[in-house]
């Protein structure tokens, strides 16, 4: 028996930095009209971090779709975009600038991955506990690979994966979690 309604929010954009922050405090809205506090910051971190990589890397336009949806008790927002190319977490080294952004969604989320879309693209996507206790984050725990189904069909957990070296996975957790 389904105790509550699918609900669902999409928002289309092209990815360049000013839309980033639009669509981060929509989603902030979203979430509070749904009684999601707790999960803003999460939520709002990974949509930035995955706007951003369309920003960055996206070919050949800028154009993606944004899907928040609510199931139950999981929260899953997902980003579509043209380029057909998965993404892939790279360890960018301590000195790097950039090149943390799926390393921190992977850290904070409950799962992620990413999957092609055909000849239209590939959908890159995160899932966040939405249960009315506190958002915390295990010390390990399963992710999804960057080709994986996710949780559209056929969902299947992974063993875990550490993605960062500890050291930098244990300040990412604390971060996320302070």
């Amino acid at each position: 028996m389904i105790s509550q309604p699918s609900r669902h929010c999409t928002v289309e954009l092209q990815a360049l930095p000013s839309r980033i922050g639009q669509v981060r405090r929509i989603i902030s809205a979203q979430l509070r009209y749904w009684h999601l506090d707790p999960l803003i910051d999460h939520a709002a971190l990974g949509v930035t971090e995955l706007l951003t990589n369309v920003h960055r890397h996206a070919q050949p336009d800028k154009m993606c779709t944004v899907d928040v949806e609510l199931l139950l008790d999981r929260l899953t927002i997902s980003v579509h975009d043209h380029d057909p190319r998965l993404p892939t977490v790279r360890d960018p080294g301590m000195a790097a600038t950039s090149g943390r952004g799926l390393a921190l969604v992977a850290a904070m989320s409950e799962s992620w991955g990413a999957r092609p879309q055909g000849d239209t693209g590939k959908v890159v996507w995160f899932t966040l506990p939405a249960s009315s206790s506190p958002v915390t984050l295990p010390a390990y725990r399963a992710v999804y690979g960057a080709t994986t189904i996710g949780p559209f069909s056929g969902t299947q957990e992974a063993e875990a994966v550490l993605l960062l070296p500890e050291t930098e996975a244990a300040s990412v957790r604390s971060a996320v979690a302070g």
